[in-house]
Parts: C-alpha cells; sequence; structure tokens
C-alpha cells in the first residue's frame, strides 16, 4: 500500500490553518525551550516524548491565558447575562490542536517543532482523552462549550472533574474487558485549580422549622474544589471557562475520633467524601438508582448554584463585595440550562436558597426559579428516566424533600383546578410516584421547575409533546421547544479533516467554518469535474492513512478501495448493531454461495462501548467479534469482506475514523434514537447514511435530499401500529430464508464452534422479547444495502450525493444550535465580534 501524505507535508499547503509567521516560530520555539528547561523541573538530562508534550501544551496554553482573563475581565465590565451549562458529562477528547485550531497556531507550532527536530502528530499523540462522557450526551455538552465561546456568549460549563473518566475498553478473546481510566495520571496541562473558590456542600442532616423558617442541620460537610479549564472561540480571541468541581474531604472530617484513638481511620475516612468525584457512572441511557450518583448529581449543582450566586452579588468590576441583593433580576442576569435531568436537583436547592438563606416569600422565589431555570431531554426511553427512591430522598437531602413536596402540592392544586375530578391525570402527572416503592420523578420536576422545555431533534420534540410529555404539553403548550442538535465544525471538520476543509476553502473561502450554512454554495460544484476528484481524493487519502492505522492496532489487511461501512456510537439494543450483523452475515453467506460473482468489497466496523453491568451489550460485542474472526479466515471471502470490532472508540478514534468512513450506519428503530450527533460528523465528513427515519436522520434527509440519503425501514407510526397488532418475530424467521439461516448459524455455533450455545441469550431476546424489532426491518435493510453497493461501484455518482450531503450539513453546525438556545430559551444575543487580542491592547 502507498504510504499517503504525512501531516505534516499537507498541512504545509493549508490555508484555513492561518499562516506561520517567522517571529512566531521563533517565539514559539524559545517559550518551547523555557517550558521545557523551567516549567518542567526534572532530576534528569534526558527529555521523553512526553516532556515534548507537556512544553508544547504549555506554550501553547501561554496564548490563552491572557485572552482568557481579558474576556472574564469584559464580562465583569459590561456585567452581560450570563449562561450556566450545568452537566455531569463533557466528553473533551483532547485540547491542544483544537487549541491550536481556534487561536489560529496549527501551522507556527508545526513549523517550530518540526525545526525543533519533533513530530507535531507525535506529541499530540501523547494527550490522554479527557473522558468525562458516556457518548452523545456528553459530547454535545463539549461542542456547546465550543460554540459559545465561537459567538461571544458569557457562558461557563460547569460539572464534576472525575479522576477517572469512561473505562479504557479492552477486547480480550472476544470479549470486552475494562480498565480503569487514570487520565490524570500525568497531570493535565490544561486546568487551573481555584481553592479559593472552595465551596461547602452540605449532606445528611435534618430540618428544623422556626418560626422566621427552616434549618437545615447536622449535615456532613464536603468541599467542592473547582478546577478551571479555558475553553476558546474560534479566532475570536474570547476564552470562556469550564468550571469542574472536586470533592475534597474538610480539615476537621472526623478528626473528633482521634480522642478515642481513630485517628488513623478518621484520615482513611476522608476518602468516603472524596469519592463523590472519583469516577464517571459508565451508563448511556441507563438509570442506576445509586446513592453515591445521587450524592454527584447535588454536590455539582450545590456547589454550582453557591458560584452562580457569589458571581450575582458581585458583579461588578474589580469587586468581590454584595452589590445586588434584590433577586428579582436574577432571570436577567442569569441562565440556567439543565442538560438532562441529572442536574434537576437544581431547582430545588435554589428554591432552598431564595426561601430559607435569602428570605424570599415562596412565591416571588418560584417565579426567580422558573424564569431562570430551562430543561433538555435526551430520551424517550423509559429505563433511562431518572426517578429517585424518597427514602434515599429522605436520608440524604432532608430538607429537599420537603421542597419537592410543596412544589408538587402547588403543583397539583393547579392541575385539579384546571382539571377537576380527573384523579388519573392528577396521578400521571405528580411529581411523586406511587404504587410500592414512592419515588420522585425527575423529568416532571425539571418541566415544573423551568419556563422551557426542548428535544434535540424535530422528530424527538414532536414525540415528547404527543407521549412521554402529553399532559405537561396540554397544561403548558408555551414551555415546549425543539433545538435540534449540532456539532462543532472546527473539531468535526477543520482539525479531524484538514484536506477537506482546503479542498472546500478553495471553492468557497473559510467564511464556512464559523457560517456552516456557507456550504450550500458547494451545490453550484456538483458537476465540477475536477472539485468531484478532489473530493474523491481527499477521501481516499483519509482511508489509506485509516487503513494504515487500522493494519498497525489489529494486524488486519485491509483493502482500502474497499467501502469502508462504520457503525461506531454506544452499544445499546436500540441502536441495533445486531440489525447489522445480521446484514454481515448475510452478505458473507451469498458470497460463499456464488464465490465467482462480482461483489462490491466492503470493511464493515463496528465501534462502542458496552455499560459493564448490561449483559446483552457485552454478548452484542462478543457475536462481532466471533463473526469477524470467521469472516476474515475464510480464504474463498478474501479482501471483499473484512469485519472489525474498533477497540476503545472514544473522541480521539472518531476523530480519524469518521473522516475515512464511507457509509455511515444510524439504523435505530424508528421513535428511539432522540437526534444523534455522530451521523452529523459523518454527514460533515463526506459519508453517505444509510438510515431509519429517527432523530436528525428526518432533518439530514430532507436538508441533503430524501434521494441522497439510504432510507429504510419503519416509520415511527409503522413501530407505534405494530405495538397495537404485537411484534411476532418468528413470522419474519420462518417467511424469509435468509433471515432463518442467519440466525440459525448463530444459536447452532457456526460462530462459536467451541461453544455452541454461547449466544443463546442473544437469539433467545431476538426471537420472543426482542423491543427494538430487528426482523421486521431486516428485509428492508438488506434491499437497501443492495443499493448501497450497486451505487458504490459509480464512484462519480456516489461522490456527486457526498458533495450534495456535505452541502446540506450546515443546518447540523452547533453554532445554529447555540444561537437558537440564546435567542428562544436564555434571552441573549450571539455576536460575531472579536474582542482585541493581548498584544493588541495598548
Amino acid at each position: 500500500m502507498s504510504k499517503p501524505l504525512s501531516d505534516h507535508d499537507r498541512k504545509k499547503q493549508i490555508s484555513v490553518r492561518g499562516l506561520a509567521g517567522v517571529e512566531n516560530v521563533a517565539d514559539l520555539k524559545t517559550n518551547f525551550n523555557r517550558h521545557l528547561h523551567f516549567t518542567l523541573v526534572k532530576d534528569r538530562n534526558v527529555s521523553t516524548k512526553r516532556d515534548y508534550y507537556f512544553a508544547l501544551a504549555h506554550t501553547v496554553r501561554d496564548h490563552l491565558v491572557g485572552r482568557w482573563i481579558r474576556t472574564q475581565q469584559s464580562y465583569y465590565e459590561k456585567d452581560p447575562k450570563r449562561v450556566y451549562y450545568i452537566s455531569l458529562e463533557f466528553y473533551m477528547g483532547r485540547t491542544l490542536q483544537n487549541t491550536m485550531v481556534n487561536l489560529a497556531l496549527e501551522n507556527a507550532c508545526d513549523e517550530a517543532t518540526y525545526q525543533l527536530g519533533l513530530d507535531m502528530e507525535e506529541l499530540q499523540e501523547m494527550e490522554e482523552d479527557a473522558g468525562l462522557g458516556n457518548g452523545g450526551l456528553g459530547r454535545l455538552a463539549a461542542c456547546f462549550l465550543d460554540s459559545m465561546a465561537s459567538l461571544g456568549l458569557a457562558a461557563y460549563g460547569y460539572g464534576i472533574r472525575y479522576e477517572f473518566g469512561i473505562f479504557n475498553q479492552k477486547i480480550s478473546n472476544g470479549w470486552q474487558v475494562e480498565e480503569a481510566d487514570d487520565w490524570l495520571r500525568y497531570g493535565n496541562p490544561w486546568e487551573k485549580a481555584r481553592p479559593e473558590y472552595m465551596r461547602p456542600v452540605h449532606f445528611y442532616g435534618r430540618t428544623e422549622h422556626h418560626p422566621d423558617g427552616v434549618k437545615w442541620v447536622d449535615t456532613q460537610v464536603v468541599l467542592a474544589l473547582p478546577y478551571d479549564t479555558p475553553v476558546p472561540g474560534y479566532r475570536n480571541n474570547i476564552v470562556n471557562t469550564m468550571r469542574l468541581w472536586s470533592a475534597k474531604a474538610p480539615c476537621e472530617f472526623n478528626l473528633k475520633d482521634f480522642n478515642v484513638g481513630g485517628y488513623i481511620q478518621a484520615v482513611l475516612d476522608r476518602n468516603l467524601a472524596e469519592n463523590i468525584s472519583r469516577v464517571l457512572y459508565p451508563n448511556d441511557n441507563f438509570f442506576e438508582g445509586k446513592e453515591l450518583r445521587l450524592k454527584q448529581e447535588y454536590f455539582v449543582v450545590a456547589a454550582t448554584l453557591q458560584d452562580i450566586i457569589r458571581r450575582f452579588k458581585a458583579s461588578k468590576f474589580g469587586s468581590r463585595d454584595i452589590v445586588r441583593t434584590d433577586f428579582s433580576t436574577l432571570p436577567d442576569k442569569v441562565a440556567i440550562q439543565l442538560n438532562d435531568t441529572h442536574p434537576a436537583l437544581a431547582i430545588p436547592e435554589l428554591m432552598r436558597v431564595l426561601v430559607d438563606e435569602e428570605k424570599l416569600p415562596w412565591e416571588k422565589a418560584w417565579d426567580i426559579c422558573v424564569r431562570t431555570c430551562a430543561y433538555t431531554n435526551h430520551t424517550v426511553l423509559p429505563e433511562a428516566l431518572e426517578r429517585w427512591p424518597i427514602d434515599l430522598f429522605q436520608t440524604l437531602l432532608p430538607r429537599h424533600l420537603e421542597i419537592i413536596y410543596e412544589i408538587n402540592r402547588r403543583h397539583m392544586e393547579r392541575v385539579a383546578s384546571l382539571y377537576p375530578g380527573d384523579m388519573d391525570r392528577l396521578r400521571r402527572m405528580s411529581l411523586i410516584e406511587e404504587g410500592g416503592q414512592k419515588r420522585v420523578n425527575m423529568a416532571h420536576l425539571c418541566i415544573v421547575g423551568a419556563h422551557a422545555v426542548n428535544g434535540v431533534a424535530r422528530i424527538h420534540s414532536d414525540i415528547l409533546k404527543a407521549t412521554v410529555f402529553k399532559d405537561f404539553y396540554e397544561m403548558d403548550p408555551h414551555k415546549f421547544q425543539n433545538k435540534t442538535n449540532g456539532i462543532t465544525p472546527r473539531r468535526w471538520l477543520v482539525m479531524c479533516n484538514p484536506g477537506l476543509a482546503e479542498v472546500i476553502a478553495e471553492k468557497i473561502g473559510e467564511d464556512f467554518i464559523r457560517d456552516l450554512d456557507q456550504l450550500q454554495k458547494l451545490r453550484d460544484f456538483v458537476n465540477d469535474e475536477a472539485f468531484i476528484r478532489d473530493i474523491a481524493k481527499v477521501k481516499q487519502e483519509n482511508k489509506l492513512k485509516f487503513a494504515v492505522h487500522l493494519e498497525e492496532h489489529y494486524k488486519v489487511k485491509i483493502n482500502p478501495n474497499s467501502m469502508f461501512d462504520i457503525q461506531v456510537k454506544r452499544i445499546h439494543e436500540y441502536k441495533r448493531q445486531l440489525l447489522n450483523c445480521l446484514h454481515i452475515i448475510t452478505f458473507y453467506n451469498r458470497i460463499k454461495k456464488e464465490p465467482n460473482k462480482q461483489w462490491t468489497p466492503r470493511t464493515i466496523m463496528i465501534g462502542g462501548k458496552a455499560a459493564p453491568g448490561y449483559h446483552t451489550a457485552k454478548m452484542i460485542i462478543r457475536l462481532i467479534t466471533a463473526i469477524g474472526e470467521v469472516v476474515n479466515n475464510d480464504p474463498v471471502v478474501g479482501d471483499r469482506l473484512k469485519v472489525i470490532f474498533l477497540e476503545n472508540y472514544r473522541v480521539t478514534l472518531a476523530e480519524k475514523a469518521i473522516p475515512a468512513a464511507d457509509l455511515s450506519e444510524q439504523i435505530s428503530t424508528a421513535g428511539t434514537e432522540a437526534s444523534g450527533t455522530g451521523n452529523m460528523k459523518f454527514m460533515l465528513n463526506g459519508a453517505l447514511t444509510i438510515g431509519t427515519m429517527d432523530g436528525a436522520n428526518v432533518e439530514m434527509a430532507e436538508e441533503a435530499g430524501e434521494e441522497n440519503f439510504f432510507i429504510f425501514g419503519m416509520r415511527v407510526e409503522d413501530v407505534e401500529a405494530m405495538d397495537v397488532k404485537g411484534y411476532n418475530a418468528s413470522e419474519y424467521y420462518n417467511r424469509i430464508p435468509e433471515l432463518k439461516q442467519a440466525i440459525d448459524q448463530i444459536a447452532g455455533g457456526f460462530f462459536s464452534p467451541k461453544q455452541p450455545d454461547l449466544f443463546k441469550d442473544i437469539v433467545n431476546m431476538l426471537m420472543h422479547h426482542d423491543r427494538f424489532k430487528v426482523f421486521a426491518d431486516y428485509e428492508d435493510y438488506i434491499k437497501c444495502q443492495e443499493k448501497v453497493s450497486a451505487l458504490y461501484k459509480k464512484p462519480k455518482e456516489w461522490t456527486k450525493k457526498v458533495i450534495l450531503n456535505i452541502a446540506g450539513s450546515g443546518k447540523f453546525s452547533s453554532d445554529r444550535t447555540i444561537s437558537q438556545y440564546a435567542r428562544e430559551i436564555w434571552g441573549v444575543e450571539p455576536t460575531l465580534e472579536k474582542l482585541a487580542a493581548p498584544d493588541d491592547i495598548k
């Protein structure tokens, strides 16, 4: 295989990266050496590759700091309305290259490291991913931070500084094995501890009701220590802040036990407090009702609200004193966005602060609370909705339970007055679910306590209004909105696919990077032979590069001319990796049956992590690896079909895989995927989509033209109709011979000869209790895949559809999403104005 153009050589030709000025390069080299020798104090004379990475990171960070300080000063001077995005997950990935792109430093850094005899790509590989998220929800939060800074919003991301992020996935004998992600092991050059803003967070205790109000007493205190990470906007000199809280035990923690000789134990017990920020819960779309998780949710909310109120009270340049005491202006100065229900406790906590501490009357406090808070819903799957047991609340947060009861009492009064005598509606709309164990329904709390509720794709928002939150929509239709998700084009095009960004820039200029709608101009070049060639060439280079990576890591010889067919996302039944498996087996059987036919060769890649406690998901991974073992070693098949499980899928691997993809698999059962954002990344990077009409796929097909999409399967209404009449898997199994053959092979041990019944659980699930109706869409999926294969044989026609997909992907920029949140929920206006650079300020 011919080696693809190295990134260093390619970057030399690329304008969208910003020019490498001679003075710039000289300064960078000087600063690099200064950091290498003075910042990174070492007791040896030899520098390692990691030392070089840290020196480069510190050199780049120096360019951020002045801008960061200047941005925060400007917020204190202008006192704009501030946006607080609270999320239990921020899936940031790596920071170095993204920062260089946003500050227009990449070419200069590349040249400087080159002159120093170093390879910048090698240094970038030293950086650990900040994997503080599970999947779409956490990565969305990261894209939103980039867009909020690029659009000049005074915005802050608030979350938890997990010591261990999403586990590292190893595949051992075909099985997923989890390893702890010790991402802070070597330190993190991008964060700054801010101990001066440490805040106490209270747990347990009891409440005392006095004539002058309620006191929450006898609590256990944990300290929240903030770490700040700069978030640079795209070339506008604005640097916002992501503040993540770390749990610390207070000095006096249990040391009273010292008197009775329990000193050692008391010091060891400090860990119990600090466990709160130890590890990210690795569940995606699944609620796990553990006390530690509820502690995490309250911890981030309590610390963040103290910060918000401190800043609100003292928001005057140079002032730490209280300058505001009138809370009626809070909603004019503060917008709080709850990223799913995980930070729902912000609502009762804000009420507690306003009523108990600031002594506001309930009605006034409630009006302020509702006008300040807004809620984004991310899922309709019932197992994902948070419903916390009352007794856990009573123990951990007794005051908040009282407040929730009072919110519910008033809410129920309003429902009863609007719908007199409708007891069933009262039951359905209560914040407290009765029956068996009483629970607090956190989504209901969010809807009642917020002024805006949004879904994350048009079809998802419609489903919320029509089903899950129907009663609430009927009562308060004005609250419900849609905000279709987006991705940042900086990371997901300019950074991860410089070749494509350059080809686009040559045709339409560089403004598309901050106004992605400009990609529509590419429609004019859909018949331009040279442009078609250039787009195809970039894809081929990306495939060659990824093939080299795969061969190094998986020891499988890849045919770079095969179609790269990729499905990467969390492993979950609703995402239907099993449907993909059935296609692989069917395609394999067809090749075996007619080995001399001209098949369109495919390399099918599936990647994603399974939650450690999710048995079916782990079995799905084992099935994929088992199919791969058979297919990849069959000489009859050769290089016409290869199956690879992409190990340890994460942001950094996505940045390599997505630019190389020809086909993007977005095949969830209609009505189950709220939006998807991987689908948008593939579209922007020139892959065609095979997908159901689910989530944002619907809007993507609309933008690109349905004829440029491979749509198959049931629509939402078909799924609903099937739910009414009943889904019978054996009907399909008995009617479709190729499906029967595939299932019989899985069941009979064809893919697991040493353990013939290894996959009996999967077969049993598919045949008897498959909520996601895999067989119902099988036939249409296979036919649709045949169309994909036929088109791939016509490279020019394929590439034309690719161009129309890229041209239609402008809507799916997170800049558009954030502009809509800003104007329609937060009441702030985005701006493309630049701040003066620090060295421009006289």
